[in-house]
């Protein structure tokens, strides 16, 4: 996809002052398999823009299916909208495609019901196009964009199960929502999505004596896992509800004030390790091993250093 600098300028000028077909465009230049020269012209004139988006937050809602994440992060960006004057969000929802038709319902529209013309929020469906781990393949990239025009983005990604912890690796904050009674005790205890999240949501908790007992037994699970982990503290728990409102502005004044170290190096290299391995397996990891991470070296820069290091491979 070529697109001149001057129009790339245009794009990019629209979509800072909060225009959405000029991001949609963008974006779904990103999206697109053959998309190296775009995103490497793209982030280059973003830069020179000033627009690096080194203060943008990223969020990961991440959880089973029917825990009310799109519900809920429905609610969260009408109570944004509601308290500030000033700040912006987009959010990717991801949701599942079919294994026969390859298509996506994108249901998650229907459960967001945001103003059309409010430029301080952007909202955004991805079929997850069967990858595992409940992202989609052009996410990374898709956030990466986002993260220079909006203050915060929010991922949510499609249902997943016990393993599945992919955007952990993206989220500066990532919580797991929960539903009351979604599992005894021991599906709490399971590792892999157990150790990832910063928090938890408790979430569908007008039912109030399923949630506290849900609530009680996910405290008492956490205080176990701690044990096991010295050095680490309890992460919060809230309890929500889109019915009642419960735990809204909580949840979100924690967001708000959230300020973690970011440093998106490692970020960089994992997805692109990510990528080369669903590229050229394990060969071509082994084949990146001394590939030169220090530096503020971007992902399309140490895209071509590592492509140009396999192929050398291929042709001896």
């Amino acid at each position: 996809m070529k697109i001149p600098r001057s129009e790339l300028a245009e794009l990019i000028a629209g979509a800072r002052e909060g225009e959405k077909f000029p991001l949609a465009k963008l974006i779904s230049g990103v999206e697109r398999p053959d998309s190296f020269e775009f995103r490497k012209n793209l982030f280059e004139e973003l830069s020179s823009s000033g627009l690096s988006g080194k203060n943008s937050l990223t969020i990961g809602f991440t959880g089973t299916p029917g825990a009310g994440k799109s519900s809920l992060l429905g609610e969260l960006a009408t109570q944004f909208l509601k308290a500030d004057h000033e700040e912006t969000m987009a959010i990717v929802a991801i949701d599942p495609s079919s294994h026969i038709s390859g298509g996506s319902l994108l249901g998650d529209r229907t459960r967001l019901s945001l103003p059309a013309r409010e430029k301080r929020i952007y909202f955004r469906s991805q079929p997850s196009q069967l990858e595992l781990g409940g992202v989609n393949p052009y996410t990374y990239h898709v956030i990466r964009l986002l993260r220079c025009f909006f203050r915060y983005v929010f991922i949510e990604t499609v249902g997943i199960g016990q393993n599945e912890i992919e955007v952990s690796k993206l989220a500066d904050l990532s919580f797991l929502v929960l539903q009351p009674l979604g599992g005894d005790q021991v599906q709490f205890m399971k590792s892999g999505i157990m150790e990832v999240p910063d928090s938890f949501i408790l979430n569908k908790s007008d039912e109030t004596a399923l949630a506290n007992s849900s609530y009680h037994m996910l405290i008492t699970t956490l205080e176990f896992l701690k044990d096991m982990m010295p050095g680490k503290n309890l992460p919060p728990v809230f309890k929500t509800s889109t019915k009642t409102k419960q735990g809204i502005v909580e949840l979100l004044d924690f967001i708000r004030k959230a300020n973690p170290a970011i440093d998106r190096s490692l970020e960089t290299q994992l997805q692109l390790k990510k990528w080369i391995k669903n590229e050229y397996g394990n060969f071509g990891l082994r084949k990146i091993e001394n590939l030169p991470y220090s530096g503020s070296k971007d992902f399309e820069t140490l895209e071509a250093l590592a492509l140009q290091e396999i192929q050398k491979n291929l042709s001896l």
